[in-house]
């Protein structure tokens, strides 16, 4: 498997070392401080498209998710009256740049990606899946095969480690910054990093021997685990984070506020019981409410740690 530095975002946008406080692209406006675009109050900036095109976060093989996804989008058809079409993305920076480019009205961005959609693609987020306790997360772990030498953290000094984008939280963002604080393990001073560009190539990776280190989200590796793409024994496990927020779900700022209260509508009146998305998502039953001021402060908390700042351009 090869493994590379990818092209952080490919035009648009981009994450930059530099200290600075969250803010949103000048093309936006956050009047009530919520510290998302807020929805245009001159209507002719508004839109009211006939198709609504989706897209999930791609952390795993794209056509696999459009059928998990076909119950759930035939009732947003229902709902909104609108047709509706999964938008199979192949990494985090198409995804951002098709929302702000007006190309992507509804999405599932992953947890890292979160900062980087709201502050340049004007991406509004309101929910999240969670179990039916109203519990949610998913936790960051480093992994490596068994046998391979490598026990605990301190152990991947001198060798290779794995990541998946520089957008991702826990493929990069929270083992980057737990790795230099709690183990004094620095890319490229301690060890040599890897980049795979989606949690499922990490995962393989690990469990084929091609890497022998890699830090990924355990829902991720749960789930192909009950697939059966990759089998228990391949993996061993020797860090766990605190529990992160997970995908969430939003849309497009510039869509009409009654559009956008369809769309909301469709995802909490959404019965899983005996649906592909339950199939597919086990431990979770529901959408939950969130807000990207409250629910995400951890992630900009790490984004701040690591000295990360958004430039779209």
């Amino acid at each position: 498997m090869k493994a590379i530095y990818p092209a952080l975002l490919v035009s648009l946008c981009s994450v930059s070392a530099a200290h600075a406080a969250f803010t949103l692209d000048s093309r936006y406006v956050d009047q009530d401080k919520d510290l998302i675009a807020d929805i245009p109050t001159d209507k002719s900036k508004l839109i009211d498209p006939s198709t609504l095109i989706f897209a999930y976060t791609p952390v795993e093989d794209p056509a696999v998710y459009a059928d998990v996804w076909s119950e759930f989008l035939e009732h947003m058809e229902g709902v909104t009256g609108k047709k509706v079409r999964f938008f199979p993305v192949q990494s985090n920076a198409a995804q951002i740049e098709a929302m702000r480019a007006g190309r992507l009205h509804i999405a599932g961005f992953n947890t890292g990606s979160n900062p980087l959609a709201v502050a340049c693609a004007g991406y509004r987020p309101f929910t999240m899946m969670a179990a039916a306790d109203g519990s949610f997360g998913y936790e960051m772990e480093i992994i490596t095969y068994p046998n391979s030498g490598i026990n605990s953290p301190q152990d991947i000094k001198g060798s290779k480690m794995a990541f998946t984008s520089q957008t991702s939280n826990s493929g990069f963002k929270a083992p980057s910054a737990i790795l230099k604080a709690d183990f004094d393990l620095i890319p490229e001073r301690d060890f040599e990093p890897l980049f795979s560009g989606k949690h499922d190539n990490s995962i393989l990776g690990v469990a084929n021997k091609d890497y022998p280190a890699a830090a990924v989200a355990n829902s991720v590796l749960n789930r192909m685990i009950d697939r059966d793409v990759v089998k228990a024994s391949q993996i061993h496990s020797i860090y766990k984070s605190q529990t992160f927020p997970t995908t969430s779900y939003g849309v497009a700022h510039n869509l009409t506020p009654e559009l956008q209260a369809k769309i909301k509508e469709a995802f909490f009146s959404y019965q899983w019981a005996g649906t592909k998305l339950q199939e597919e998502f086990a431990k979770e039953g529901q959408f939950l409410p969130i807000t990207f001021k409250e629910h995400w402060s951890v992630i900009r908390k790490i984004d701040e740690a690591n000295g990360v700042s958004y430039n779209c351009r």
